[in-house]
């Protein structure tokens, strides 16, 4: 597959499992793409622009395809390697329960027990605020306390001028109807 003319492309590079792969794209959300991954693996530094030219080459060849090589060895890169990966033979013999000796694990220092602080000063800054708490939620009722006093007292009022206001409605219509009656507008 050859590369398109117009189109300017990178090699990337990134280690994929027990693989390193390439892709040649125009950038690197295609890169992700190609590979397959919604994670940002160049955010990471899991994966970064190659130069080496026999990856380059590759990649160049097969524009928009990850090509893969084992880890660790020069093989070319390829759709499909074969093989696997190589065991270093101490990991062999650790896992067989052979006579290896084992890397010491040191052991850490001891550490003094670590003094207690006072926790004196805490309790008491914990309680000032409890204080305050408990005070603003008396101040809170007895507000709520005087608001209802001074609602009932309004509504008591505004009772008391409707009433009167109705009679003094009335007193004026009556007032006016024998004004109107003695002029003879009526």
């Amino acid at each position: 597959m050859a590369k398109p003319p117009n189109r300017k492309l990178k090699v990337f590079v990134a280690q994929i499992g027990f693989y390193d792969t390439v892709v040649a794209a125009a950038s690197q959300a295609a890169a992700l793409r190609a590979w397959g991954t919604h994670q940002n693996l160049f955010a990471g530094g899991q994966a970064r622009v190659i130069n080496d030219p026999q990856a380059v080459q590759a990649a160049l060849e097969c524009p928009d395809v990850p090509l893969r090589r084992i880890i660790g060895t020069d093989n070319p890169f390829e759709l499909n390697p074969r093989g696997l990966p190589k065991v270093p033979d101490a990991a062999k013999n650790w896992a067989d329960g052979a006579d290896v000796k084992r890397p010491a694990i040191p052991n850490p220092a001891p550490t003094k027990p670590r003094k207690r602080a006072d926790r004196g000063a805490l309790d008491k800054a914990e309680a000032a605020l409890r204080k305050v708490d408990d005070e603003r939620k008396l101040e809170e009722a007895r507000l709520r306390e005087r608001q209802e006093q001074l609602d009932a007292e309004r509504m008591n009022t505004q009772s008391s001028y409707i009433e009167r206001r109705k009679a003094a409605t009335a007193a004026v219509v009556t007032a006016r109807q024998a004004y109107r009656k003695a002029s003879g507008t009526d």
